[in-house]
């Protein structure tokens, strides 16, 4: 029999075997993940992981929630959901205890960027009239306006767009006007149905949506002045960027206009195992994940650590380093 020392001495060199083994995936895992609604790029995006995770670990559970990017940030932070999608600049506000959210969240840290031009797209339509923002305050327009579901950024943004041009809700409403909230898809009903004449969006470019309802009605695309770019980029971490006159039919010059980037959010208590796990999936069905949306097919490899100014998960690091694609 081996000696109580000599076990110990065994022991204690498997120990050391051990750690020198490269980690091994824990799955299956269970996963909820909160996105935006349902038919919407969000949710094709959503689905497309959950389908990657569950491919990289069978046995793995997956389920998609829809939901709103402020509530979808504090369900992560709380551990109600283990993901979560919004803009990185709504996880920015989120982590300063901005409106919409009554405290910071001190916890959410980033998996992958998912999108990299989140950008406002403003579309009027033609018999409207309404050729610039100016003009809708110059005029006093009874103009109906739609701005994405109310918890998003792309509601805030919009809502700072009118300020920016001195536009309030309020004055909308005295002259005549309204402003609604909803899915960018009922938004742009609204306006096939003759019920809205202007929206306000951030999404990527082109837009399939945007592309359909071209169909059904004549669009005009409304840039920002220089003054409302430097104002939104200097106040919520937004970028400048131009639409390229080809890239939707209807236009027929450049646009300057501004956008985000959205990322695939976690807290930062999920465990470092699970949130490599879930880069590795998705590195392992890149293929995959970009032929499920166009959004994800403009995405590389590389552009998935780009989550500033939100910070990586430190099992995300870890899963990028042992990729390459971060030293």
């Amino acid at each position: 029999m081996l000696s109580g020392r000599l076990l110990r001495l065994l022991f204690i060199g498997l120990l050391g075997i051990a750690s020198s083994l490269p980690a091994q995936a824990d799955g299956p895992y269970k996963i909820t993940l909160a996105g935006g609604s349902v038919g919407g790029a969000w949710s094709a995006i959503g689905t497309a992981i959950g389908e990657a995770i569950k491919n990289s670990y069978p046995g793995s559970s997956f389920t998609y929630e829809p939901g709103r990017e402020s509530s979808n940030l504090m369900l992560t932070s709380t551990g109600k959901v283990q993901l979560g999608i919004a803009h990185a600049q709504m996880a920015l506000r989120a982590e300063k205890g901005l409106e919409p959210f009554p405290s910071p969240l001190d916890n959410i840290r980033a998996i992958a960027m998912i999108d990299p031009e989140a950008a406002v797209q403003i579309l009027a339509s033609k018999k409207s009239g309404i050729q610039s923002l100016e003009q809708i305050k110059q005029n006093k327009m009874p103009v109906r306006v739609s701005l994405n579901q109310r918890g998003t950024l792309m509601a805030i943004v919009g809502e700072a767009i009118l300020q920016a041009y001195g536009i309030t809700v309020k004055d909308i409403e005295s002259w005549g006007g309204r402003v609604t909230y909803g899915p960018f898809g009922a938004g742009l009903d609204l306006i096939k149905n003759g019920q809205a004449d202007l929206i306000i969006n951030m999404l990527a470019f082109p837009s399939s949506q945007v592309n359909n309802a071209a169909r059904d009605v004549d669009f005009t695309m409304i840039g920002l002045s220089p003054e409302v770019i430097k104002t939104l980029v200097d106040d919520m971490g937004v970028k400048e960027i131009s639409i390229d006159k080809d890239i939707y039919p209807f236009m027929d010059s450049n646009i300057n206009t501004v956008t985000g980037s959205v990322i695939l959010a976690a807290a930062v208590e999920m465990s470092d195992q699970e949130a490599a796990d879930i880069v590795r999936a998705m590195l392992k069905n890149f293929d995959y994940l970009q032929s499920a949306h166009a959004t994800l097919s403009r995405l590389t490899p590389e552009a998935l650590t780009d989550t500033s100014p939100i910070a990586l998960h430190p099992g995300a690091t870890t899963a990028y380093r042992e990729a390459g694609l971060l030293k």
